[in-house]
């Protein structure tokens, strides 16, 4: 009742014949509210300091630690078609099983016969080439021959210049004799004239005196000739001498030339052998491409090239391959504020897609459905997605992850860090503050021993 008015009814009613009303009025609901209050609060203190596990949630996918266990795309080296398919999805293969044949699609090489065609030409080009060797050492002995000619030539010719050289010296030495002679001559010519003039000489004496000058001056004249024909022979054996080294020079550098040419003409051949020696080694390997192997034992997950006669490229996906044997790791992504706070070896509890958990983010040891890992790997280096990728590894301690776990699903990672009061997890969220991931002097000087 309200008892907004003052005429009050409260005396006229009987309380006997309502007892709801009765325990309306003797209801003391606001002592019980308080008692409640109360416990509650007490509660919620007490559960203030009960420990909390600070963590770190990420979500990533299940992979393999190494790479070589990831799944994996086969391409083909070259451009062919699709001829023949020896394995279906989901089947097993070991390495070096055979996945698939193809055929060839480049008219370079349709030729049936193409190996031994270019053996064949690598055999004509070698033996051009042995060829151009002998003629090379014949060049030479022709060489040395003409070397030899050369130096008998040059010392015939020599000799006779030097005799030319004895003989115009001879020469000359009568000549500078005949002068001398003649000048005696002329000189007592002279005396006998002057004598024949005083009248002390016959006219005879002086005609014999004349004719004995007139014979030296004959036999001057004749030693001179003589002299210059020896000084004009001299040069002829000069000149021949000069024209046989130029002979043999001009003999040497056309045979010079031709060696060079020959030599020329060989390494052309020997460039020639090894290009269709390459040649013949890319058309053996180029056979081996025609059929596309496994690179190593796995499953066939997904055949992209289906078709017979279906063309493709080289570099292009043809099928695809998961390894039989991996282990297992869990990649996942955390905040560039979180990175401080990792380290190999942290441990890690994780839930996977498809696996019922319940799950108390503060306290793991309590949550039902997860698995334990250990931090295996961190990045250096953020990824696209601005975030930093780490690699989980399963916890030797603990149990193993499922057996049916495959590469690529999905799951979420707490990775725990210290344990505090609920109380200071509270405050450190409300003002926004990073987990605690500061160490204690003790500790860090335990770690460094």
């Amino acid at each position: 009742m309200l008892n907004i008015s003052d005429n009050s009814i409260n005396r006229d009613v009987n309380r006997e014949k309502y007892s709801g009303l009765v325990r309306v009025e003797n209801y003391r609901s606001g002592h019980i509210l308080l008692r409640l209050l109360s416990a509650l609060s007490f509660l919620f203190l007490i559960l203030l300091f009960i420990p909390w596990t600070q963590n770190i949630r990420a979500k990533g996918k299940v992979t393999t630690l190494m790479p070589s266990q990831r799944p994996q795309m086969i391409q083909s080296v070259i451009d062919g078609q699709v001829k023949e398919w020896f394995v279906r999805e989901g089947a097993k293969v070991e390495e070096g099983d055979t996945i698939l044949m193809i055929s060839e699609i480049k008219d370079d090489y349709f030729d049936s016969d193409l190996l031994s065609r270019t053996q064949m030409q690598i055999d004509a080009k070698k033996s051009s080439a042995q060829a151009y060797g002998s003629k090379v050492n014949a060049l030479n002995d022709q060489l040395k021959a003409l070397a030899r000619s050369r130096d008998a030539k040059l010392t015939q010719a020599q000799n006779k210049v030097e005799q030319s050289s004895l003989k115009v010296l001879t020469d000359s030495i009568e000549l500078l004799a005949k002068t001398i002679n003649l000048e005696v001559a002329e000189a007592q010519f002279a005396r006998l004239e002057k004598l024949y003039k005083q009248g002390l000489k016959s006219k005879t004496d002086l005609e014999s005196r004349t004719l004995k000058v007139q014979k030296t001056n004959a036999e001057r004249l004749s030693a001179k000739n003589k002299f210059l024909t020896s000084k004009a022979l001299l040069n002829s054996a000069e000149l021949e001498l000069e024209g046989i080294r130029a002979k043999y020079q001009d003999d040497v550098a056309k045979v010079n030339s031709s060696r060079f040419s020959t030599i020329s003409d060989q390494f052309t051949a020997e460039g020639s052998i090894a290009k269709l020696e390459n040649q013949l080694s890319n058309y053996e390997a180029r056979q081996g491409f025609y059929y596309i192997t496994a690179p190593q034992a796995g499953f066939v997950t997904q055949t992209i090239a289906a078709g017979i006669g279906e063309t493709i490229k080289s570099g292009e996906d043809i099928v695809s391959i998961m390894p039989a044997q991996y282990d297992l790791a869990i990649e996942m992504f955390v905040k560039p504020l979180d990175l401080p706070l990792l380290t190999n070896g942290q441990k890690v509890r994780i839930e996977f897609d498809g696996w019922p958990t319940i799950v108390f983010s503060g306290w793991p040891n309590t949550s039902y459905g997860t698995f334990g890992g250990e931090v295996f790997a961190i990045d250096n280096f953020i990824s696209d997605n601005g975030s930093y990728r780490i690699l989980i590894s399963p916890s030797p301690d603990e149990e193993p992850w499922p057996d049916l776990l495959r590469v690529g699903g999905g799951a979420r990672g707490l990775v725990l860090l210290k344990d505090v009061p609920i109380w200071y997890e509270i405050w450190r969220n409300l003002n926004g503050f990073p987990p605690n991931f500061y160490e204690t002097k003790a500790a860090v000087v335990a770690d460094k021993k």
